[in-house]
């Protein structure tokens, strides 16, 4: 029923300045293969083949990624180093790529409306690439969520338990436990402070989200720092029906900082057998 997937991709990674100058942050490489390409992935994995990418000024490798380069191709055919880029040719093969810019940056919430008209009246999901999500035992992050979502119907955010001292990186909901990883949300709040947050259950980058989320993010007023926030339009949509948090199976790192980035090189790096078969006989991962 889900088939496609929103990335937002339009920002600028200040965060990891300055590698994010000259270079997405969704390009950035995990052992050798960039964030963005772990998401469609995931999606892919999901069942959702059609990829539509919000990007932004001097993002213009993320669209030469997912394509054919002739000469490199050409360059290496007959070669060992073909079979390096045989994931990313399964994407290009299985997946439909669709690509508009963000003009402002203006929130994620201004972000995801952006990606409108590449998604349409239906409901889709959306990867914040930057949040790698991997999951070895079974199905991936959106995997779980689409599963749940052909059972409840409605949006549904990914959440994770984290440290009160670090609540006020994230939104976090509270609300109604249904089972012990779904919460029925009653409340979402953006970033607080620790001592205002209604709960350590951290809100990370997967999303389902129903259409009519679009007309509730048009009718969102700017929040913290001036943006436009999804969670704002996501507590509306709460009031007015029904919004679910899902604690989901597998290991989130956050590569938009150092550490969770530097965790993810040496997970995927171990794992790699796992995470991409391909890698495990590539002649370039030899450990030092």
């Amino acid at each position: 029923m889900i088939k496609k997937c929103l990335f937002p991709a339009a920002g600028y990674g200040t965060r990891f300045l300055p590698a994010t100058k000259s270079m997405p942050k969704e390009m950035l490489p995990v052992v050798d293969t960039p964030l963005i390409q772990y998401g469609v992935e995931e999606a892919l994995q999901a069942g959702l083949h059609e990829i539509a990418i919000v990007t932004g000024r001097g993002k213009r490798s993320l669209e030469d990624h997912f394509d054919i380069s002739y000469e490199l191709e050409h360059e290496i055919s007959n070669t060992g180093k073909e079979k390096s880029l045989s994931g990313v040719r399964h994407l290009i093969d299985q997946c439909t790529f669709s690509y508009t810019r963000q003009i402002e940056m203006k929130g994620l919430g201004h972000a995801i409306l952006t990606g409108r008209s590449l998604i349409g009246d239906e409901a889709f999901a959306v990867v914040l690439a930057d949040d790698l999500c991997l999951n070895l035992e079974g199905d991936g992050v959106l995997a779980q969520m689409v599963k749940l979502y052909e059972q409840f119907r409605c949006s549904i955010v990914a959440i994770q338990e984290v440290p009160m001292e670090e609540v006020s990186r994230y939104g976090v909901i509270a609300g109604e436990a249904l089972r012990d990883d779904i919460f029925r949300i009653e409340r979402m709040v953006e970033k607080p402070n620790p001592e205002d947050a209604p709960s350590n259950l951290a809100i990370i980058g997967r999303y389902i989200l129903t259409p009519d989320i679009f007309e509730l993010i048009e009718q969102t007023e700017p929040g913290k720092s001036g943006e436009i926030q999804i969670t704002d339009a996501l507590m509306k949509q709460a009031q007015q029906g029904c919004v679910l948090a899902y604690k989901f199976k597998g290991r989130r790192f956050d590569c938009g900082s150092a550490e969770g980035y530097v965790q993810a090189t040496n997970f995927c790096f171990e794992n790699r057998h796992k995470t991409h078969p391909v890698m495990t006989a590539s002649p370039q991962l030899k450990a030092v």
